[in-house]
């Protein structure tokens, strides 16, 4: 039996601690030996359809109650898990048809295991020849013992955040879970006798599925978990949640605490909940934006939230999740470095008097069992402060993608991988990460990084929050420039749109010295963003005339 297995096993037997789900309307508790025998019975209806050891299986469910024990069968038979990407009301349908049978067709899934509210999903699907299973029918069976499975075996095959037409899936293996849940469960100090997680991100985004599903899972840890639409219907939701729960460990994007932020600055008066016993809640899964920190530690303080308990943090789906975080207790760390130095020499030097300045967050030492580097444009190992692509490698990196034209290794021979950031160490041995090596702007010999003029942009009034985007024009030409594209609820305002678009660049040059080719003002939901909430700047480009 994998260490992943046999040990999520024995904790579901010896755990007193469980699964909350349904809030806030039908919250109901089970326990992970609840969870387990539930599994039992999907496994045993998994085996009936044939579902055995190496079979590649997609799920397309909504509720953690049914996704939880789904997932834990599928490990017993020795079979690996894919969240499909989920439709939202705003998805054209028949192109997300198309890309999920894309993704079906790609992992060779033997089946996908369908459930509310997808049934609609499952008609589709069996036109084009896939099996379906539906969560009740596999719930209905009897329950089995789970089969021998090895370190080796794949338990996830995580779609990355931009898996659309040309799909690609991360392979995580039963070792590459253990040794990062291993490296996380010590970083973050947990406390299975006292620690509850509450969480409300996707199951088919990696720190979603893996950090707050699996790894609780496999630890025997109390979570309380609802869905992105519980989230999103009521942002308040999440910190009444905490409360009533005492929960002590959360986790989201940066653009969710700067929601969260202004929700409670506007909706909400001290005394509506108590967020102090939350000791460790992590920004993360998008670049994190100390501003934005800094205004949830300020609006959070009369509610009790303590500024050390926000800790940034690092990761990717080709690392199982966590790459690094900061030190517990240790909150927000901003590296504040000369902005023209950091565009022209590519080196972080601290800002002096007078000097403009870029401000970062430290992202914390890597977890254990993990390396980094930063290798320069001529393949040379940088030393600290010096900004180059972060390789990483150790026993939380997968080896390789499934693609749609087979699969793809990602390592070197050295075992290390690329991540295509941009970032740097510093001198206490801090990751920071400055951009993606592939959207960073080049003009007059300098290095713009899109999140520095999506921040400006940020300010004007009327764009609306995490909703500016810097599409690069031009790449690698001598005439490489940028246009800057923002959301607003003023989009059909002919005067608000002249006023945005004069401020928006304004902002623009005064952060980076550069002046955007073009801004242009869309309405609400029009900037293409990944499943997980991500800008696409690249299918921005669309919008850049």
């Amino acid at each position: 039996m994998s260490r992943f297995t046999e040990t999520m096993y024995a904790n579901a037997q010896s755990s007193v601690n469980g699964l909350v789900t349904g809030e806030p309307h039908h919250p109901i508790r089970h326990t992970w030996r609840e969870v387990h025998e539930r599994a039992r019975r999907v496994a045993g209806g998994l085996a009936a359809a044939g579902i055995g050891h190496g079979d590649a299986i997609g799920v397309l469910a909504g509720a953690p109650v049914e996704i939880a024990p789904t997932a834990q069968a599928l490990w017993m038979r020795g079979a690996s898990i894919t969240m499909l990407h989920q439709p939202t009301p705003r998805t054209d349908l028949v192109s997300w048809a198309s890309d999920t049978i894309n993704v079906v067709d790609m992992i060779a899934a033997k089946a996908v295991i369908v459930s509310d509210p997808f049934m609609a999903a499952a008609p589709v699907l069996e036109e084009h020849g896939v099996m379906v299973l539906t969560v009740a029918e596999l719930l209905a069976a009897e329950g089995i013992q789970p089969i021998r499975t090895t370190g080796d075996d794949v338990a996830l095959l995580q779609l990355t955040s931009g898996s659309t037409g040309s799909p690609k899936a991360v392979r995580i293996t039963h070792d590459n879970l253990v040794a990062n849940a291993d490296a996380m469960f010590a970083g973050a100090e947990v406390n299975t006798d006292t620690d509850v997680i509450v969480s409300w991100l996707p199951l088919f985004h990696d720190m979603g599925m893996t950090g707050f599903l699996t790894v609780p899972m496999y630890f025997g840890a109390e979570l309380v978990k609802i869905t992105p639409m519980d989230f999103l219907t009521d942002i308040l939701l999440w910190p009444k949640l905490i409360d009533k729960y005492r929960g002590t460990m959360t986790a989201a994007p940066n653009f969710a605490y700067a929601l969260l932020a202004k929700r409670l600055r506007r909706q909400a008066r001290a005394g509506d909940f108590d967020l102090s016993t939350l000791r460790w809640a992590l920004s993360g899964a998008e670049h994190v934006e100390p501003a934005d920190v800094e205004e949830l530690i300020e609006a959070g303080k009369p509610f009790g939230l303590r500024p050390e308990a926000v800790l940034p943090a690092y990761g990717m789906a080709e690392t199982t999740v966590a790459v690094s975080f900061s030190e517990c207790g240790g909150g927000l760390v901003v590296d504040e470095i000369d902005s023209d130095l950091l565009g022209a020499l590519r080196i972080a030097v601290p800002a002096g008097k007078g000097s403009k300045t870029t401000r970062l967050a430290c992202l914390g030492p890597v977890l254990d069992g993990l390396e980094a580097r930063i290798i320069g444009d001529n393949g040379d190992l940088l030393g600290a402060r010096s900004v180059g692509v972060i390789e990483l490698r150790g026993g939380p990196v997968t080896d390789g993608y499934l693609t749609q034209g087979g699969f793809v290794e990602v390592k070197d021979e050295q075992g290390w991988y690329d991540t295509g950031d941009l970032g740097y160490i510093t001198e206490t041995g801090s990751l920071v990460v400055c951009g993606r090596v592939k959207d960073v702007i080049i003009m007059a010999g300098r290095n713009i990084y899109p999140t520095d003029i999506e921040r400006a942009a940020s300010r004007v009034q009327g764009v609306r929050p995490g909703c500016a985007v810097a599409v690069r024009l031009d790449a690698g030409d001598s005439r490489e420039s940028f246009v800057v594209v923002v959301e607003s609820n003023a989009f059909d305002d002919a005067a608000a749109v002249r006023r945005i678009k004069h401020d928006v660049a304004h902002e623009v040059v005064a952060e980076v010295d550069m002046r955007p080719r073009n801004v242009v003002v869309l309405g609400p939901g029009v900037i293409p963003k990944t499943p997980s909430g991500k800008l696409r700047r690249a299918s921005s480009a669309a919008f850049a005339s």
